[in-house]
């Protein structure tokens, strides 16, 4: 595998996620295909809860890479299909962390993501 920005990113999101949040390596899954309007997608980070269902999910773009609403809508749309409880997406220099409301269809911008119990 090279490691290109995003992988650079990929990794140290998931260091992040084992060593200071503690959640469990044998929760988290990178690149896990899933199908949306007959085309094959991936997410870069998905981390399941202990019923196996999904929990969160990471979006990783290079550091030189702006985020912007589009990477918002991507991230939103594979969890149409996955509706996983929290939304992260990172450039490894800005983190943005969101809680699903799936009542009224939005999600809320939290500080940081809880840790794992």
């Amino acid at each position: 595998m090279v490691l290109t920005p995003e992988e650079w990113v990929r990794q140290h999101f998931v260091r992040f996620l084992i060593d200071y949040k503690n959640y469990p390596i044998s929760l988290i899954a990178l690149e896990k295909q899933l199908t949306i309007n007959n085309r094959k997608k991936r997410t870069d980070i998905l981390v399941f809860n202990t019923l196996g269902t999904p929990d969160i999910i990471v979006e990783c773009k290079a550091p030189s890479i702006k985020i912007t609403q589009d990477t918002f809508d991507q991230i939103a749309r594979y969890n149409l299909k996955l509706k996983a409880n929290y939304l992260i997406v990172t450039n490894g220099l800005e983190h943005f962390y969101c809680k699903m409301d799936f009542e009224n269809e939005t999600y809320i911008f939290l500080r940081e993501i809880p840790d794992y119990n």
